[in-house]
């Protein structure tokens, strides 16, 4: 079996142990830190390091005017990572867009007494009793009318 040269996905059995893994990912997040704190505040906040490869640092950033800050920036962050032991000639930029934050979901209109009827009168047209019983629970959840 001849194995795949290049990027990409590798076998999990070539990727070494959990604690092998999780030195990797500390290190590279120690030096995503380093790097990015030496960078000016709006900046910082729109590019992540993503990898050392050979001698490139990889980084991403939010858009293709945000790369280009951080590529003339190239010199300062080389000597940021030599100042710290990484050694390292280029700095690769990738454009690839934050993912968007976590929007709370809406929380949902109660079941009108109406739609509970309705609920009610189809759990009784039901002869398999699961149905009805669900039908059932769901009109229990209607909002009570005011008396």
């Amino acid at each position: 079996m001849t194995r795949r040269q290049g990027n990409g996905p590798r076998p999990l059995a070539d990727c070494g142990s959990f604690a092998t893994l999780a030195g990797k990912a500390s290190a590279l997040e120690a030096l995503d830190r380093a790097l990015r704190q030496t960078l000016p505040s709006p900046l910082r906040e729109q590019v992540r390091f993503a990898n050392l490869r050979n001698d490139r640092l990889v980084f991403l950033a939010s858009s293709p005017g945000w790369a280009s800050r951080l590529r003339l920036m190239q010199t300062q962050i080389l000597a940021t990572a030599r100042a710290i032991g990484t050694s390292a000639s280029s700095v690769t930029v990738k454009v690839s867009p934050q993912p968007p934050a976590a929007v709370a979901p809406d929380r949902s209109k109660p079941l009108s007494p109406a739609a509970a009827a309705h609920l009610r009168a189809a759990a009784a047209s039901f002869t398999d009793p699961e149905w009805r019983a669900m039908l059932l629970q769901l009109a229990s959840l209607a909002e009570v009318a005011d008396s």
